[in-house]
């Protein structure tokens, strides 16, 4: 099982704008500043989808804490 404080800290740092969503293009921009430039747009709306189970578009905590627990 995953930290809940560890986790937070983590999302946080793909949650720009801190409303508490993380979108395809904010994952993709995180993922550039921690050095993997090679996300594109196509792989981080993948990587959103593949998370968002209410399917609003977004990745909220909840959703990103139980991608963690599987």
């Amino acid at each position: 099982m995953a930290d809940i404080e560890k986790a937070k800290a983590a999302f946080n740092r793909f949650d720009a704008d801190g409303d508490g969503q993380v979108t395809a293009e904010e994952f993709k921009h995180a993922m550039a500043e921690m050095g993997d430039p090679y996300v594109t747009g196509p792989v981080a709306e993948a990587v959103i989808k593949a998370k968002d189970t209410d399917h609003d578009g977004k990745m909220s905590f909840d959703e990103f804490w139980q991608a963690l627990q599987a």
